[in-house]
């Protein structure tokens, strides 16, 4: 019986591990067809040093230097010091097209000034950089040769999260690494990445990896391997990958003429929380409020107002203010545009011919500053607020509104800090502006103690609405 009962746990054994492993899924096939169109990339930087070389083995700033260049001018056997150096970085890529044209990132090829292109038959070229564009992180460059292996493009929008996706690159230099992992998530927005909605993945990449390509089971390149999420510049768990058929639009205008034109619309905006759609009246939260309004841009000639709610764009609702950004940059400069809002508690249609993003990035300005005033008592939300003088009132450019001189509880777990002015108050859709201290304390208690408060914060040359719990008063 026991040598029945073994036997049976053995059998149940080999089954149990049987079934696992045709359940887990089997990349030797697609490393072994598609690593021939992986490539590893390397650049060569030359910065320039001072001109001429020095007869001293010292450095100029090292106090001796001076000595010896005055009493002994020509020193046998010095070494002329090096005035020039070079730098090699690492990164992969892909080939797109048989007659040369491959993928990478726009970081990997920054600044070199010579880019070498080893294949896996260890041939290397020298590529031209057809384009780079650093807002996508994305580069086109090409080798003279023909007839190369070529990836096949898949469809991110099929993409399911939970699947299974390879990378192959180049990590730390070694060449036609695979790693394997599965898809955390769709559309990732990335602090000041608004132009790209990321595929993050859990597929180990580390340097060496950027611009190689990321792989559905199908054997198909669904993204470009871009960013990592990193402590100490190695792996931690979190990839993120630029969608292939993003980087195709990209790498189309790049060949085209060898930049991106994006468009723009000229606003600033802020995700809606549920508090703050509560407090435009919104059914739910949805879409991107627009906390400020570029002067003479083209959401200001259009009608778009600070406090309006965009909901649809060109008919595509906004259900992410990050989508906002993607869907107007894909739109050419001097397209007429419809964009939905919501203001007062109803929606607009207003028609918008969407701009051109410049190439330079626009500064912010500092917050505004002036006297300060006597220390007041709190008011009910922990904020203690004085009102502008016509000095501040100048510097910020608006004609009324509350400093916040200091912050407490329960305000202090909002985002607000000293030196925002507080321009109005918004509740169900209604926006108040505020001129006195009096003025806000009586408009404070029209709200029940623990309802959320909706202000419009000026912070700089930027406007932002944040959301308070009433707190219990005093």
């Amino acid at each position: 019986m026991k040598r029945f009962l073994a036997l049976l746990a053995c059998c149940l054994t080999i089954g149990f591990v049987q079934a696992q492993s045709r359940s887990l899924p089997d990349f030797a096939d697609l490393a072994e067809k598609q690593g021939a169109a992986v490539v590893n990339i390397s650049t060569l930087q030359t910065p320039r040093g001072r001109s001429g070389t020095s007869p001293f083995p010292l450095d100029e700033s090292d106090p001796a230097f001076e000595f010896f260049r005055r009493f002994f001018p020509k020193l046998p056997g010095a070494a002329p010091a090096p005035r020039e150096f070079e730098n090699r970085s690492l990164g992969s890529g892909f080939i797109i097209g048989g007659d040369g044209h491959i993928l990478t990132n726009a970081h990997v090829i920054e600044g070199a000034d010579e880019v070498i292109v080893r294949l896996t038959d260890k041939r290397e070229f020298k590529a031209r950089v057809i384009g780079a564009d650093k807002r996508s992180d994305v580069a086109l460059i090409k080798i003279e040769a023909s007839g190369l292996p070529v990836v096949r493009l898949g469809n991110p929008d099929k993409l399911r999260v939970g699947e299974w996706v390879v990378a192959i690159g180049s990590p730390f230099g070694f060449d036609n690494s695979v790693t394997a992992g599965i898809v955390s998530a769709k559309g990732r927005a990335l602090p000041q990445e608004n132009y790209v909605p990321f595929i993050q993945t859990d597929v180990a990449i580390n340097p060496g990896n950027s611009g190689g390509p990321l792989f559905n089971l199908a054997g198909e390149v669904i993204g470009i391997n871009s960013q990592i999420y990193s402590r100490n510049g190695g792996y931690m768990g979190l990839s993120f990958a630029i969608p292939i058929d993003v980087a195709m639009d990209i790498q189309q205008q790049l060949r085209a003429g060898g930049k991106v034109n994006r468009g723009r619309l000229g606003v600033v905006i802020q995700e809606v929380s549920r508090e703050l759609a509560e407090s435009l009246g919104l059914s739910r939260p949805q879409g991107a409020i627009v906390n400020a309004v570029e002067a003479d841009g083209p959401a200001a000639k259009a009608g778009i107002e600070a406090g309006d709610v965009i909901l649809r764009f060109d008919g595509k609702p906004i259900n992410a203010s990050a989508e906002l950004p993607r869907l107007v940059a894909a739109t050419p400069p001097g397209t007429r545009s419809i964009v939905q809002v919501w203001r007062k508690g109803k929606l607009r249609d207003l028609p918008v011919v969407i701009g051109k993003v410049a190439d330079d990035e626009p500064a912010t300005g500092k917050a505004p500053r002036g006297a300060k005033a006597p220390a007041l008592a709190s008011n009910r939300l922990g904020l203690v607020l004085s009102e502008l003088t016509a000095e501040q009132r100048r510097e910020a450019a608006i004609d009324a509104g509350l400093l916040i001189e200091e912050v407490r509880a329960p305000a202090a777990r909002a985002d607000l800090q000293a030196g925002d002015i507080i321009v109005a108050v918004i509740s169900r859709g209604t926006t108040t502006e505020v001129k006195t201290v009096d003025q806000f304390n009586r408009l404070l208690a029209t709200f029940d103690k623990g309802s959320a408060i909706t202000l419009l914060i000026r912070r700089g040359n930027l406007q932002n609405f944040v959301t308070i719990r009433g707190g219990n008063g005093h």
